[in-house]
């Protein structure tokens, strides 16, 4: 199922002693690698998630000439117009399939059609869907957001929910390896009742989350790249920090996906568990406190709404800024 020759090596210290060349995103053939130099071209941690809520939309995007745009089309220029202003300071884009789902026809294909737009910007794209199932449906799910080698996706990885076991996983496993792309299988969530079922114990002493993490542990032993990293990753919520800092000694060789910054509560010390001792390792995202920043202090009292694309990237600087400044004040990143 997957192929050898990759480097596992996880010690940046012993990549700089060896002379080591830096990849740049276009030429890493690693999801894991481009990834990392992502990070290192921008020297940012963050991706913006797109959870485009009608409701929240700016007027400015939901009329033209003064006329209503059709909803779908309001929702690709907004999207379009975060992401251009975010690429700077950003990563990686997640776009959450459920608001795009819910707009029916014309969903799908703005979905698609706005990670194909992001990749030409020179982000990272992740589809956040969450998929799983029986074998043969769980292939479909997979070639649908990660392509195969004769029709590519636009996106870079997906998310994906390991209660159905390997069988559920297996599929996106084989299709990331055939297609160079990531996964990201969720560990421990940040959603408030989370600790409900993956914080139960099992009989062997394990909490559900820690044998969940020994399974993405070894289903991406073998997909590491030359940076030290494994395409198959995991989703790590900063709702609960201890987590972060124990899953990270638990997956040392997974990029962890971060939710719960920002709206959900965490600030940039509680992330800083998720990243190894050079400041790699993980993505945090943030959502609604960059793309509606627009609506939110401190950035209301200096934008117009018609403005939302200049806050939301004042508001990834800023988160940008203040990751970096908590990883430098726990000695994990060495700031110019």
């Amino acid at each position: 199922m997957v192929s050898e020759g990759r480097a596992v090596v996880n010690d940046p210290g012993r990549r700089r002693r060896q002379g080591w060349s830096v990849l740049t995103v276009s030429q890493a053939r690693s999801f894991a690698d481009r990834l990392m130099a992502a990070i290192e071209g921008k020297n940012s941690r963050l991706c913006v998630g797109l959870d485009p809520r009608v409701a929240d939309l700016p007027e400015v995007v939901m009329r033209s000439d003064g006329l209503s745009v059709p909803t779908v089309e309001a929702v690709i220029r907004f999207c379009v117009l975060i992401m251009k202003a975010v690429a700077p300071y950003a990563v990686a884009v997640k776009l959450q399939a459920a608001f795009f789902e819910v707009l029916r026809v014309g969903g799908d294909m703005a979905y698609f059609a706005l990670a194909e737009a992001a990749s030409r910007l020179g982000l990272i794209t992740i589809a956040d869907v969450k998929r799983s199932d029986i074998g043969s449906t769980a292939e479909a799910y997979a070639q649908a957001y990660l392509g195969t080698p004769d029709a590519p996706s636009p996106f870079d990885a997906v998310t994906v929910n390991i209660y159905l076991g390997l069988d559920g996983v297996r599929p996106f496993l084989e299709t990331a390896q055939a297609t160079g792309k990531g996964l990201f299988v969720l560990v421990r969530t940040s959603n408030p009742s989370a600790g409900e079922v993956q914080d139960l114990r099992l009989e062997d002493g394990r909490l559900v989350h820690e044998a969940m993490a020994d399974l993405v542990r070894q289903w991406g032993a073998e997909m590491v790249g030359a940076r030290g990293y494994s395409d198959v990753g995991a989703v790590v919520g900063a709702t609960v920090p201890r987590h972060l800092e124990l899953l990270r000694g638990r997956m040392p060789q997974q990029f962890f996906l971060v939710p719960g910054y920002g709206a959900q509560g965490a600030g940039p010390q509680d992330v800083v568990g998720a990243f190894d001792d050079q400041g790699f390792g993980a993505i945090v995202n943030s959502s609604r406190g960059i793309i509606y920043a627009y609506r939110q202090q401190p950035y209301a009292s200096r934008y117009a709404p018609e403005e939302f694309a200049a806050a939301a990237a004042e508001a990834a600087r800023d988160t940008r800024d203040a990751i970096n400044r908590a990883l430098q004040d726990v000695g994990k990143l060495r700031l110019n």
